[in-house]
């Protein structure tokens, strides 16, 4: 389960690049729902959203230039702008000063790295039914459903806690790391630092700063011994672990799973479980509530798309414009809650199939910004949950 190998995590290549449960969110290559703000504050279960710790405020200092290949001197002094980057940090996240230049003179340039994140400068046609194959498949499927025998009570835990349902947490797991099996073997010092001080990407400037903030919040777990920042490895994005959290939603949203005092994402499985529900918890999943409204759309729904990571419509609205509870089914919970329309188009075989999202689908969009991963999660899990003799993800 601890096996760690280069690869191209799934959501390391979806960053803002950010990482998957991250608290910025995230874009996927091959999908991505239009931008707004953060999602709508968490209804259930009640008094959670105080346990997440405050974003801090950006670091000013520090610059990125992609000609950067070396953080220190020949004299292995932190070149001027990082070094103003280091003060920084120190000074907002109180940590002792010569700690953060001790660590950042570790840091070292990482070209694969660079290669891996440098954009392809040509435009990927969306396909869902690719994407979807990806992960809603067979390995996946059989690993998850032994991996949810397995730790069934803590995942049984984590929904009476969350209210986050057992095929979900397993599907996001699945989808990410295949329960473990390629974490990453990447220096996250490294990664961050490069994608902080050298990021490929020079027309997206709030990436490099994104890499900068989240190699702040490394230090940080560092300074309270949450993890060292010398050796933890994770993707090339710099997610860690079997749910891929970036350093600052580890600090922000993990949670011990099995009471030992620590969080271990990497090797402790309760704490990923637990802390993949309370991510999305706090980002406003609701119990009871399924994934995708069981909704007939009008013939056209394309004009009821209004992307984002909100659900912006009202079931009144859809039921204006054309839209239909399947069945014959009374009054639900769900159609008292926002709504959104989602397109997941397969532009190579000029497709395009429309669904339902309610605020469980959009709190998914929070751990990575794309439809088609959020779709994907919840499809692996209707699988997952089917042959465990349940009716679905919820």
């Amino acid at each position: 389960m601890s096996k760690r190998v280069r690869t191209l995590s799934t959501c390391a290549l979806a960053m803002l690049l950010a990482g998957c449960a991250s608290s910025q969110t995230t874009v996927s290559p091959l999908a991505t729902a239009q931008e707004t703000a953060p999602a709508a504050a968490l209804q259930s279960p009640p008094n959670l959203s105080s346990q997440a710790a405050p974003t801090a405020a950006p670091i000013k200092a520090g610059a990125s230039a992609p000609g950067i290949t070396r953080y220190t001197s020949d004299s292995g002094q932190l070149i001027p702008s990082i070094l103003a980057y280091a003060h920084e940090v120190a000074q907002t996240r109180n940590i002792p000063q010569q700690r953060v230049i001790a660590i950042l003179e570790q840091a070292r340039h990482n070209a694969t790295v660079v290669r891996l994140m440098t954009p392809s400068g040509t435009r990927i046609r969306r396909s869902w039914i690719t994407y979807r194959n990806r992960f809603v498949e067979p390995i996946r499927i059989k690993k998850g459903l032994a991996f949810w025998q397995e730790h069934q009570s803590t995942l049984d835990k984590a929904f009476q806690t969350y209210g986050v349902p057992p095929s979900i947490v397993t599907a996001i797991i699945g989808v990410e790391t295949i329960y473990g099996q390629y974490m990453g073997n990447f220096r996250v010092l490294d990664a961050l630092a490069t994608l902080g001080f050298s990021n490929p990407d020079t027309k997206r400037p709030e990436r490099s700063q994104l890499f900068r903030d989240q190699l702040a919040d490394l230090m940080l777990l560092d300074h309270q011994n949450k993890l060292d920042a010398l050796h933890v490895e994770g993707s090339f994005a710099g997610a860690m672990g079997l749910p891929q959290f970036m350093p600052g939603s580890l600090l922000r949203y993990a949670v011990d799973g099995n009471g030992d005092g620590k969080i271990d994402l990497i090797n402790n499985v309760d704490d990923a479980i637990m802390s993949v529900a309370s991510f999305l918890s706090l980002h406003g999943w609701i119990g009871g509530l399924p994934v995708f409204a069981p909704v007939n759309l009008p013939a056209q729904p394309a004009a009821l798309v209004k992307g984002g990571l909100d659900p912006s419509l009202t079931w009144e609205t859809l039921v204006k414009q054309g839209a239909r509870v399947k069945g014959t089914a009374s009054t639900q919970q769900w159609q008292r809650h926002g709504l959104g329309v989602i397109d997941l188009l397969d532009e190579p075989r000029k497709l395009e199939e429309y669904r339902t999202g309610t605020p469980n689908f959009f709190a998914i969009t929070h751990y990575n910004r794309s439809y088609f991963y959020a779709t994907s999660v919840a499809d692996l899990a209707s699988a997952l949950a089917s042959q465990m003799g349940y009716g679905g993800p919820n």
